[in-house]
């Protein structure tokens, strides 16, 4: 006798949107299907995330869409909290040379954030053909020594982009960053048809795009994916003391055995190899003062 369980095919994707219930996972050379996940996750609390590897049969349909039942969630190697999202390699931060101009101490924040939770972070300029070279210059020696890779680029004019793609080769990476810096223009030219994705993820659910902004995957040639999240304008790091504030800051390290004193902050101190460092300039005034609002905002948080 024949286990038809024996012929079920079994496919492993990657889950590129949650929506109502509905997961939609991508399988490479297949497709997009559409997928419930068993009751047996709820049962062991366990809720499948945008970037979850699994396991999924597909199901017949008489409407020949893609349909299937996720069976199996494959073990996470990483789990993002801010976006919640599972199995990212990498974040890049996108910001704008130009209109609008960057905001450093909200950069630096999402910096910190992704450092906590031990994601590599992509400093992405784009907009570049709108300043002179004096102006990259001074962005590029504000985070040279700061321990994060800084690249610079211009979607109108497709320069840069293929570091870019370089970058983001065999990886799941969060594209973030203000609104208004051309992100999903550069998604657009990295997945000319992502708007196409969106839109069979939306026929799928017969209606149309959610205002909501929901974190979604793309699927940029194989074994890469952008994670597209919503624009922030505002980023709290309160998870974490103000003595180890300093920590996130790289180029501070070089010169800290020249302070005086053990757990030195760095701020009114006597005798500080760092205050020595930035007064020669060999450490970024912007980088300085935003470690030092940020301080600030931590021990007034304290008071409350």
């Amino acid at each position: 006798m024949i286990d038809m369980e024996d012929h079920l095919e079994e496919y492993i994707g990657k889950i590129i949107k949650g929506v109502g219930g509905f997961y939609y996972v991508y399988v490479e050379a297949h497709g997009i299907y559409e997928c419930k996940a068993k009751g047996i996750f709820r049962k062991n609390n366990k809720k499948p995330l945008v970037g979850d590897m699994v396991k999924l049969t597909p199901l017949p349909d008489t409407d020949n869409d893609m349909l299937g039942s996720i069976m199996e969630l494959l073990p996470r190697k990483s789990e993002l909290i801010r976006p919640q999202v599972a199995n990212v390699d990498q974040a890049m931060v996108v910001f704008a040379a130009a209109e609008p101009e960057p905001n450093f101490n909200l950069l630096d924040r999402f910096l910190i954030s992704m450092s906590i939770q031990d994601i590599p972070t992509i400093i992405c300029f784009n907009k570049v053909d709108m300043v002179d070279e004096d102006k990259v210059k001074e962005y590029m020696n504000i985070y040279e020594n700061s321990g994060f890779k800084t690249c610079f680029i211009s979607v109108l004019e497709d320069e840069g982009v293929d570091e870019i793609r370089a970058y983001l080769k065999n990886k799941t990476t969060v594209l973030a960053g203000p609104s208004g810096v051309g992100k999903s223009s550069l998604l657009n030219l990295l997945k000319p048809d992502a708007n196409m994705e969106t839109g069979e993820i939306s026929k799928k659910l017969k209606r149309g795009r959610h205002t909501t902004r929901h974190s979604e995957i793309f699927h940029i040639e194989e074994d890469t994916f952008v994670l597209d999240t919503p624009g922030f304008s505002s980023l709290y790091v309160n998870d974490i003391d103000k003595e180890d504030i300093k920590n996130y800051f790289d180029e501070f390290s070089e010169y800290e055995d020249e302070c005086k004193f053990l757990g030195c902050l760095h701020i009114n101190e006597p005798v500080c190899g760092v205050k020595k460092a930035l007064e020669e300039g060999k450490i970024s005034r912007v980088r300085y003062d935003n470690y030092k609002l940020l301080i600030k905002e931590l021990e007034n948080n304290r008071k409350y």
